[in-house]
């Protein structure tokens, strides 16, 4: 069976002291606040990472906001999974990895913390001299190239992104890349949509308003929809906009859209356009993997940019500061990283 996302454990304790760290708990919808857990070590078959870089997700925010499905996760709980740090403590029966070694992460969730244990599969090295903060959105690029990879862009096909927060522009600059015949991406922001241009987008459309159906801005100029759709907002509702967006033949990638639904999906518009709805996530932890070491290797070599999205930083210790500017939809917030070095918690990043 395909891994699954994991919570490494902690044992919690109640004041901070020689030995403890902080970590962010979730007691319930829109109160995240610190704890203290003592620090882990590193079993047998694990590594120990100090944390130095997360950054809050769409899908944390989704969870912040109460917009999970209760199958999908309980309260209290932690959050955290775009990761980066270095290996402090390796367990005795790891092989390769070492300590030292300067590691992206992907599949752990609960790392809004000093210390994280895990599995060596949910690490992909780093260089030592590239920035670390930038390492952690490598965790978000297997679900980018696996969508990609399904979407089968060609040069004959016109594609649509939806959304241009973090994600949106990392699907952008991926999208450029296989060269459609046009690439067309909207937002609520027109500063979100100069640097999608940037990131190679061709045509670029305001939304208006949350509300306001994709349809009704840019049918004028693709009255057949787009043979790509990939919607990179968040909660469920974005899926059906997305789905009348769609060309005869189309393939709806989820990428975003996947949270809960307040309306009703019409399955006979997508069994009447022929429409396949695919997700984004590797069905094989090989092939999970191999997208993270090739995401890895495109931030590396320049072809996705993952410094300029982003807009601010917090440390641990102002994680619900954080959370609250991250839920406000806004033009000069894209992406907030959380900085859980303890020691850079000395008013560095005050304003």
């Amino acid at each position: 069976m395909v891994r699954k996302m994991i919570v490494p454990e902690m044992e919690w304790t109640d004041h901070h002291s020689e030995g403890t760290q902080q970590v962010a708990v979730m007691e319930k919808v829109g109160d995240i606040d610190i704890k203290y857990a003592k620090i882990p070590h590193a079993k047998d078959n694990e590594i120990r990472v100090d944390v130095k870089w997360v950054g809050i997700c769409g899908s944390d925010l989704e969870v912040y906001r109460g917009a999970r499905t209760p199958e999908f996760l309980s309260y209290p709980m932690r959050l955290g999974h775009e990761v980066a740090g270095i290996v402090d403590e390796v367990g005795s029966h790891v092989v390769g990895l070492k300590v030292g070694d300067h590691v992206a992460l992907r599949y752990v969730w609960g790392a809004f913390a000093e210390y994280i244990t895990c599995d060596p599969f949910s690490a992909v090295l780093l260089p030592k001299d590239f920035p670390l903060m930038h390492g952690s959105l490598i965790e978000i690029t297997p679900t980018i190239l696996n969508g990609m990879e399904r979407a089968e862009i060609s040069q004959a096909k016109n594609v649509l992104i939806m959304g241009q927060g973090v994600s949106g522009l990392q699907l952008t600059q991926v999208a450029h890349l296989y060269s459609p015949r046009n690439l067309v991406v909207t937002d609520l922001f027109d500063e979100k949509l100069a640097l999608s241009r940037e990131f190679g987008a061709t045509r670029t459309y305001r939304i208006p308003s949350q509300d306001t159906p994709t349809m009704d801005i840019v049918g004028k100029d693709f009255p057949d929809g787009f043979d790509v759709v990939i919607p990179a907002l968040l909660e469920g509702d974005a899926i059906i906009d997305a789905l009348d967006c769609c060309a005869q033949n189309a393939k709806l990638i989820m990428y975003g859209g996947i949270g809960k639904t307040s309306k009703t999906i019409d399955f006979f518009k997508m069994h009447r356009r022929r429409v396949d709805i695919l997700t984004t996530e590797p069905k094989r932890d090989i092939d999970n993997h191999r997208l993270l070491r090739e995401g890895r290797d495109m931030v590396l070599n320049g072809l996705i940019n993952t410094e300029r999205t982003v807009t601010n930083i917090f440390p641990l210790s102002q994680i619900a500061r954080a959370f609250k500017l991250r839920n406000h939809t806004q033009a000069d917030v894209i992406h907030v990283m959380i900085d859980c070095d303890a020691t850079h918690d000395d008013g560095r990043y005050d304003e």
